[in-house]
């Protein structure tokens, strides 16, 4: 027994009319298992899907919230905490129809500790003032029915940020006092 006996190295040799050798297999062997391969990627990709889909179906995946808050309860969360810029003071004017006074006290809500919106905020007191004061001479006086309100403030804190306003940005909007009364 030999050394090479019981080894099968795969290929032979065969000698052309040139004396080169010349391989068996080549393309066509190469083919097939490169197909075989494909079909086993395809088949693992098509299981990790399925698989996925059968999961997140079983665990309630389908967009819904698995935590929900009841909402007559009473948690409300945390509102945050803003300073009150109070220098505006109380205002009366006439409304847009003329047979009815107004008399406002306006607050403006800023972030806490904002030195800088403080500062703009005082710096334009006036301005403030005189905008809170053609602001409601130009309203008729059943826009300014309590219904109302919150489109009010809604309104003011966005003019206030979009045309008035430079750093400090308006938060919230209060009203200490809003007071419609029809003139005799």
């Amino acid at each position: 027994m030999g050394d090479d006996d019981g080894l099968d190295l795969g290929g032979e040799d065969v000698a052309g009319i040139d004396g080169g050798a010349k391989k068996s297999g080549g393309l066509g062997a190469f083919l097939p298992n490169l197909l075989k391969f494909v079909a086993i990627g395809l088949g693992a990709l098509i299981f990790i899907v399925t698989v996925t889909i059968i999961t997140v179906n079983i665990l309630g995946g389908r967009g819904e919230s698995q935590t929900t808050i009841d909402p007559a309860s009473e948690y409300i969360g945390t509102r945050p905490q803003y300073s009150t810029f109070t220098l505006i003071g109380q205002l009366n004017t006439r409304t847009r129809d003329q047979n009815y006074t107004v008399v406002v006290e306006m607050l403006i809500e800023y972030d806490l500790n904002n030195n800088a919106a403080a500062t703009e905020l005082t710096a334009r007191v006036n301005q403030l003032r005189d905008f809170t004061r053609n602001y409601f001479a130009s309203k008729y006086a059943d826009e300014l029915r309590p219904e109302n309100e919150e489109n009010l403030k809604q309104e003011i804190r966005e003019l206030l940020n979009t045309r008035y306003l430079d750093t400090a940005k308006a938060r919230n909007i209060l009203f200490n006092k809003l007071d419609v009364m029809e003139m005799q």
